[in-house]
């Protein structure tokens, strides 16, 4: 595990998140000594679920995306969900701040059905990247290079496919910040 003492990430979801994707990494960040906060469209706590379909847990948050300001972290990290993909996706305020990291060439991390806001957003041209298999068509539609892996580093930006996928996520992640 990499010491991670000083770092600052922040999460951007959604209701309807998918559960691993935001807690995991969360609390591996943590535990490696990074702050880690989420931000998402309002200030309610955030309904996660398991497989799209079961709701889990509700998490705080710590900000709306207004509130983020991307200078001040360190990497961003988008988790899935197939509602919260597609209702983040088309939030102008989630898609200016991966634009604003992508510009900054900080870390980037999205996984699952995230990479749908990294589409809505203009970024996937050019770009070699996973995610859920559902997206491939989508991704390549929009100019990026999809591969089936389980972890894809392309410059700043990190993708994984699934939940199973999660401990190669969190490693690229890590790796990243270290």
């Amino acid at each position: 595990m990499s010491d991670l003492t000083g770092k600052r990430v922040a999460i951007i979801a959604t209701d309807h998140f998918e559960e691993s994707e935001l807690v995991e990494p969360r609390d591996a960040l943590a535990k490696a000594g990074a702050e880690v906060k989420i931000y998402s469209s309002g200030t309610d706590p955030i309904q996660a679920v398991k497989g799209d379909t079961e709701p889990t847990q509700k998490v705080e948050v710590d900000g709306t995306f207004a509130d983020l300001d991307v200078s001040a972290v360190d990497a961003v990290v988008v988790p899935g969900g197939t509602v919260n993909a597609d209702t983040i996706r088309t939030d102008e305020q989630a898609q200016a701040i991966v634009r604003r990291v992508t510009e900054a060439g900080k870390p980037l991390a999205v996984i699952c059905h995230g990479p749908w806001l990294l589409v809505s957003a203009g970024l996937a041209r050019g770009r070699r990247l996973t995610s859920y298999s559902s997206l491939a068509d989508d991704v390549r539609n929009a100019g990026g290079d999809w591969v089936d892996e389980e972890v894809v580093v392309d410059g700043n930006l990190i993708t994984s496919r699934n939940p199973h996928d999660l401990p190669a996520f969190i490693k690229a992640l890590e790796d990243a910040l270290s």
